[in-house]
């Protein structure tokens, strides 16, 4: 049974991929995980104690939006597992995929500037992942 994770920001900027993934892993009989990643990095500069506060929220927003977007996929016939992570999100959504074993990963396509891969975009980091994985990358349009 094939494996795909679904990196996911939640919200409604995120439901067309989270829709894909959800999709595909109903055709094909997949195991489907939706990834979440907590990254704080850019609060280095503020007190412990905010950083560890604003962190603990981030998490819990984002275990709220995963058990929204895994509501949805059991509304389609599908289970769906949450992960949440925390770190760097690129090296987090690496490691994640080979940690899961996953064979597919879907990535959104933002739109506009995106502070995480305003550098490079989203288009070399999903090659940077298939060549690093061996999984198959597909990139999904949002919004």
């Amino acid at each position: 049974m094939p494996k795909i994770l679904c990196a996911t920001r939640g919200g409604e900027a995120s439901r067309n991929t989270e829709d894909y993934a959800i999709q595909l892993a109903k055709e094909q009989g997949a195991e489907l995980m939706f990834l979440y990643v907590v990254e704080t990095s850019f609060m280095d500069r503020m007190a412990a104690p905010v950083v560890v506060d604003v962190e603990a929220q981030i998490e819990r927003m984002g275990v709220f939006l995963l058990a929204a977007v895994q509501e949805r996929a059991a509304k389609e016939g599908v289970e769906a597992r949450m992960v949440h992570r925390h770190g760097p999100v690129r090296e987090e959504i690496r490691d994640c995929i080979l940690e899961e074993g996953a064979d597919i990963v879907v990535l959104g396509r933002p739109r506009g500037e995106e502070a995480i891969f305003a550098e490079t975009g989203v288009s070399p980091f999903a090659e940077e992942l298939a060549r690093e994985t061996g999984a198959q990358v597909i990139l999904v349009g949002e919004g």
